[in-house]
């Protein structure tokens, strides 16, 4: 499936391009709120994640500031 969208306008004569102008102030702005569009993981859930994007346990006990024994707990590796 394919979209196209045309910001392309029909040519207005100056004297209607004035009268249908709004002030900038009058625009609606869109609105932003980054906060719905994040979401927090739990640390069993960032273990998880960046475990299965490749990385070590070591690294990331490193980075979650965690130790090994808990990601090797959260990845259910136990020793032998």
């Amino acid at each position: 499936m394919s979209f196209s969208i045309s910001s392309t306008l029909p040519a207005l004569a100056p004297a209607a391009a004035n009268a249908s102008a709004k002030p900038a102030s009058a625009q609606p702005q869109p609105t932003t709120n980054a906060t719905s569009d994040t979401v927090k993981l739990s640390e069993s859930q960032e273990v998880n994640q960046l475990y299965s994007q490749g990385q070590e346990v070591s690294q990331i006990a490193t980075s979650l500031s965690m130790t090994i024994s808990d990601v090797n707990s959260y990845l259910g590796i136990t020793a032998k």
